[in-house]
């Protein structure tokens, strides 16, 4: 009996330790003691019409903002904001995501919006994930891409959102299912340091900052089972989103015959701030309601960027039938193709 009970706690032992590494060199432990996250300091923006400006043209355009958090008509082209609606929040669109991702009201109403959120609040939650309350933000707002966002430009962002008509509009908690809700404890990353903005001289670093904060990559690159972008087919498409605005996948926007090699950067434009592509309607879901917003030179170092791309053989047409594709493994239209 005691050889046996010996042997029991060795063996007890020696599993626990298995699940120590096993824990450790997988998942992590953020999922269990919770994610990084740095203490709130009592800074505040200064605001200054230099700011308002910016942070307007960032919240309403390229940064998407006003695209998530705001309710939209998506039976209208561009799924334009309902005019006093900008900013107050909706329960996002989307379908097939772990639970129900709400978008908060940020305007700066006390009880239902980020009137009672400091400004430290207000930034960690953009660039680090961590919401006002400390819980962990879910990745679809792209705090992953916007920790490289200026110190300059977040603070304009922060400035903006306090300048917004304060609107009570009560919405429901995101709720985000087992075991997701844990896991995505892991992606929060403390900015502990300064960051700087982009050289505006340089073309291709703009470009790339700019693609950066749209998040470009999000909707553009398909995905495994598990969420994560699928490697070697950054930019690719073939991510297919369903919801209030239909079905459809996301196009190839890399410099192959297969995605946008035959785009100049007047079609470029016409295409991200009309959303059609000559006389072919984008989905609406396409955010160019936000992008019409943004300046042409700003429009054309994103096009530059892109240019620079390593071009992906990934055919996706929205006009034919979904088939399965062996490249990113979903059904989209023309993935018989590839």
């Amino acid at each position: 009996m005691q050889r046996a009970g010996k042997f029991l706690s060795y063996t007890i032992a020696i599993l626990f330790l298995v699940v120590i590494v096993a824990i450790t060199f997988t998942i992590g432990w953020r999922p269990f003691i919770g994610p990084k996250a740095r203490p709130l300091t009592s800074r505040k923006f200064e605001a200054t019409p230099q700011r308002l400006e910016r942070g307007k043209y960032l919240f309403i355009g390229l940064a998407g903002c006003a695209g998530c958090h705001s309710p939209h008509d998506w039976k209208s082209h561009g799924a334009p904001i309902p005019a006093g609606k900008e900013g107050t929040g909706e329960v996002m669109p989307l379908e097939g995501v772990p639970g129900t991702i709400v978008a908060p009201n940020l305007t700066p109403d006390v009880e239902t919006g980020s009137g009672s959120w400091t400004d430290d609040q207000l930034a960690r939650s953009i660039r680090e994930g961590i919401g006002h309350d400390g819980r962990t933000l879910f990745p679809m707002m792209p705090y992953d891409h916007f920790k490289k966002m200026s110190d300059e430009d977040l603070a304009s962002v922060v400035v903006y959102i306090r300048s917004l008509p304060p609107v009570h509009n009560p919405l429901p908690k995101s709720t985000i299912n087992f075991p997701v809700k844990y896991l995505i404890r892991s992606v929060p990353e403390p900015v502990n340091g300064p960051v700087a903005g982009p050289d505006p001289n340089n073309q291709l670093q703009l470009g790339a900052y700019l693609i950066n904060i749209a998040d470009c990559a999000f909707c553009h690159t398909p995905v495994d089972s598990h969420q994560q972008p699928l490697p070697g087919l950054e930019f690719a498409g073939g991510q297919v989103f369903s919801g209030a605005f239909g079905k459809v996948a996301s196009a190839n926007i890399t410099p192959d015959a297969t995605g946008i090699s035959y785009y100049d950067e007047a079609l470029f434009l016409q295409a991200v701030k009309t959303g059609y592509v000559k006389a072919r309607p984008l989905n609406s879901l396409m955010p160019y309601g936000d992008y019409q917003n943004a300046t042409d030179s700003d429009l054309k170092a994103i096009f530059a960027y892109l240019r620079t791309l390593k071009p992906v053989k990934h055919y996706v047409d929205n006009s034919e039938p979904p088939t399965y594709c062996k490249v990113c493994k979903q059904k989209h239209g023309g993935g018989d193709r590839n």
